[in-house]
């Protein structure tokens, strides 16, 4: 069986850079393991799995080189960005079935915006010392009295203040022991973010590191993206509701992606959100299986 994959970059930045995913449309015949060896064979973060859903306009099934993951934000906008271009999706409005429930998706062009739910908060300071040795920093690296917290918008992310730029370039991660601290808390992975990007419109800068399920960094998380914005609001009690985020900057490789977070305010309380950016066809592989 030949399946053909669109490797599309979601999140791009003035056309260029982002998060690569791999797409499969009509995907409704796969087993399970069928994806999971398509997933392993082209090698990325995640690939998207598209079929028929009775409940949503389509259903989306995320596999990482090595299991299956309930959510993708970079895979879910590469999806519904490549959908828009073309021409299977019409209107503002649609929606994903996953195997955590229905979630909808915004369009704005071929821009897609995925819906996150409230966040759920999880103090992570009594692991502080386990934690900065799996990224080789020191507690003067942290922003001063900002908590280390999971925080879970769909997936569970460690948010970790950094203080500077530069702090956040030296990042050395130990993949061994952040997957021993990701299993314990049962994270797709750390989110350490810094708030000294050099520029006003661009109110942090992130890196991920998943090795939990083989990301062993990824230069886009639109997952992880909502979350530091619920965090930026909750915690850091930074009150606004749009957040522009930049990932992939400090990669060995730089592929600096943008992630728009768009927060839902009720009664003062994050009741949702959407975060979302413009993906892009790079190529197509055939894969066999």
């Amino acid at each position: 069986m030949t399946i053909d994959v669109q490797i599309v970059n979601a999140f791009t930045e003035a056309e260029s850079g982002g998060n690569p995913a791999g797409v499969v449309l009509n995907a409704d015949q796969l087993t399970s393991a069928q994806k999971l060896a398509i997933a392993a064979q082209v090698g990325l973060s995640e690939t998207a799995f598209v079929s028929a859903s009775e409940i949503a306009d389509f259903k989306l099934d995320f596999f990482t080189p090595n299991r299956q993951i309930a959510h993708c934000g970079h895979a879910t906008v590469g999806t519904f960005s490549y959908l828009r271009q073309a021409g299977l999706i019409q209107g503002a409005y649609s929606s994903k079935e996953t195997i955590d429930g229905r979630r909808e998706i915004h369009l704005k062009g071929d821009q897609a915006y995925m819906e996150q739910l409230a966040p759920v908060y999880r103090p992570a300071d009594h692991c502080e010392n386990e934690i900065l040795q799996a990224l080789g920093l020191r507690k003067s690296d942290l922003i001063p009295g900002a908590p280390l917290e999971v925080v879970n918008t769909g997936n569970n992310f460690l948010i970790i203040p950094i203080k500077d730029a530069k702090t956040m370039a030296a990042i050395v991660p130990n993949m061994a022991k952040i997957t021993e601290l990701s299993e314990a808390f049962d994270l797709i992975g750390f989110y350490p973010f810094t708030l000294d990007t050099g520029t006003e419109e661009r109110i942090a800068d992130t890196r991920m590191f998943g090795p939990r399920y083989q990301i062993y960094e990824e230069a886009g998380t639109g997952m992880a993206a909502g979350p530091l914005a619920c965090y930026l609001y909750d915690v850091l009690e930074i009150k606004q509701e749009d957040f522009l985020i930049r990932q992939g900057r400090f990669m060995a490789s730089p592929s600096p992606s943008l992630i728009e977070v768009h927060l839902n305010i009720q009664n003062g309380a994050i009741a949702s959100l959407l975060a979302g950016g413009k993906g892009k066809v790079s190529q197509q592989l055939t894969i066999e299986i």
